[in-house]
């Protein structure tokens, strides 16, 4: 399998190399720089002493990091990195979809075709005992009647048992102590525990604006005006053009379709530079409304909270932190209670909840007289296609009901997350830095947020932090008595439509008062 690899223990250079590669995670890299301290601290202890180091030392060593975070926020680049520093090799499998038990563990001899596992064989490609084995979409792990390769993993990841790591194809016990596992995931939730046990989970939750347009400037357009054939003496992008592709063509958490289309950009760039016998190329906000045509995104979201049963809740998906839109509507019925959004068990058990608190506070929230037994609610959360769960919508459940009975608009400016109780508690969530920079994005001002959320505001980055404000509650009825507008109230979307009507009218009464010729 090769020879092992020296490592290099030069911290300095280590955090250097991470400086460069990338912009901001701070945390991360900290933890990082601890990590290889303590591997060179036992590494120098193993080389004074003759004596094995005790079990309880190692583990320090031995920890498996899982990088969690939504797409594009530089997990398997961070492996990469972790190896340049160390001056190791670097080697990644991919994981997702993997359904069969001999995909890790290999098959054995007597079956056709057989093979080592995946583990084996990008050790042979690494050519070296022990290189930095990135460990990709540990969350999309399968299992069948094949087997479960997340038990399989269990051994792997051990660094108890993984020094007698047996391949079912060499059949022989292999040392795998001396790699560095490094995990990356989307969800953690649909990691095994026992699984998940084994790893120490180090989170990645996404960039702000301004963290966007810096590794734009620093790392993404380098990279893709070298591999268009330019150089920064050929074209020139504007920050204000970085920021219009961050704000109207992406709305994501990391970075990898921000790069997609500085890329896009790049290439119509060529064709100029080509064609017109320009020698230079600056990039300015008009010419990438020009490239890229159509705008994907609009920067506010007031226009869709105009009537009264529409608020606007905080999620957590697989792609990173997002806004959600709860929708509820009234009808003559016979007292149903109505749910449609593909929403899990968890979100519907929410919305019940929301729906009877609701009717117990009917005469609280002023809500015109109804009776509940002669009418039916529905309740919707659009993107029906895309599977939805959780409890932390239960507040924007219950703010979206409370307009309808109310008649009051939720403040369109707002955004809300929290788990809800019959009790009229609202309970604390996870996910709140993810949340809040969805917020940011999508152009919210105000955030609700669980009173014991209040620590979780420490990890939001002050640009976001200073600009935004932040409303912490306990109580259900806290939270109505800011979300919902008062009687009377319009949005600057509806102040604009009264604007546009008034215009229309004036132009039908000049028309009609003037003469016919």
């Amino acid at each position: 399998m090769g020879q092992e690899t020296d490592d290099n223990d030069d911290l300095k250079r280590a955090r250097e190399i991470l400086d460069e590669d990338h912009y901001g995670l701070d945390e991360v890299k900290d933890r990082i720089i601890e990590y290889l301290s303590v591997r060179n601290l036992l590494n120098v202890r193993r080389a004074k002493t003759s004596s094995e180091i005790p079990a309880h030392a190692s583990s320090g060593a031995g920890v498996i990091l899982c990088f969690a975070g939504p797409p594009g926020v530089g997990k398997t680049s961070l492996g990469q990195s972790i190896a340049r520093a160390m001056g190791r090799e670097f080697t990644r499998m991919s994981l997702g979809g993997i359904r069969d038990e001999a995909e890790i563990r290999g098959h054995r001899r007597t079956y056709v075709g057989a093979l080592p596992g995946r583990i084996i064989q990008a050790i042979k490609r690494a050519g070296t005992r022990n290189p930095v084995f990135m460990l990709d979409e540990v969350d999309k792990l399968g299992a069948d009647w094949r087997g479960d390769p997340s038990s399989a993993l269990l051994e792997v990841l051990d660094p108890a048992q993984n020094a007698a790591f047996r391949d079912n194809y060499l059949n022989v016990d292999f040392d795998l102590s001396e790699v560095i596992f490094i995990a990356t995931a989307n969800q953690l939730e649909t990691i095994p525990p026992p699984l998940r046990d084994r790893m120490e989970i180090i989170q990645l939750d996404g960039y702000t604006e301004f963290e966007k347009l810096q590794i734009a400037k620093h790392h993404l357009i380098p990279r893709q005006i070298e591999s268009h054939g330019l150089d920064e003496n050929d074209m020139t992008f504007m920050d204000e053009a970085v920021r219009k592709i961050i704000n109207s063509y992406t709305r994501e958490s990391g970075v990898r379709q921000l790069e997609r289309l500085i890329g896009a950009v790049c290439r119509k760039c060529v064709v100029h530079l080509t064609t017109s016998g320009w020698s230079h190329f600056i990039v300015t906000p008009e010419h990438v409304a020009d490239f890229l045509k159509k705008e994907k995104f609009e920067f506010e979201v007031s226009e869709k909270i105009d009537l009264p049963g529409v608020a606007t809740g905080l999620a957590v998906t697989a792609t990173g932190g997002d806004i959600l839109f709860v929708e509820a509507t009234q009808m003559q019925g016979s007292g149903k209670f109505k749910l449609t959004g593909q929403l899990g068990d968890v979100m519907k058990e929410s919305a019940q909840i929301a729906y009877s608190y609701i009717r117990a506070q009917a005469e609280r929230l002023d809500a015109a007289p109804l009776d509940f037994d002669r009418s039916d609610v529905h309740l919707h959360v659009p993107a029906g296609a895309i599977p939805k769960d959780g409890p932390s919508a239960g507040i924007a459940m219950i703010m979206a009901l409370a307009s309808l009975f109310s008649n009051r608009n939720v403040r369109s400016d707002i955004g809300m997350t929290g788990e809800a109780t019959l009790r009229g508690r609202v309970l604390p969530v996870g996910g709140i830095k993810m949340k809040v920079l969805a917020a940011h994005r999508a152009g919210l001002k105000t955030v609700i947020l669980p009173g014991r959320n209040l620590r979780d505001l420490e990890d939001i980055p002050d640009e976001v932090r200073n600009v935004m404000q932040f409303v912490l509650v306990d109580r259900i009825d806290e939270a109505i008595d800011v979300g919902l507008a008062p009687a009377g109230y319009k949005s600057e979307t509806d102040q604009q439509a009264d604007a546009d009507t008034k215009h229309i009218e004036d132009n039908v009464l000049a028309i009609a008062d003037s003469p016919i010729h």
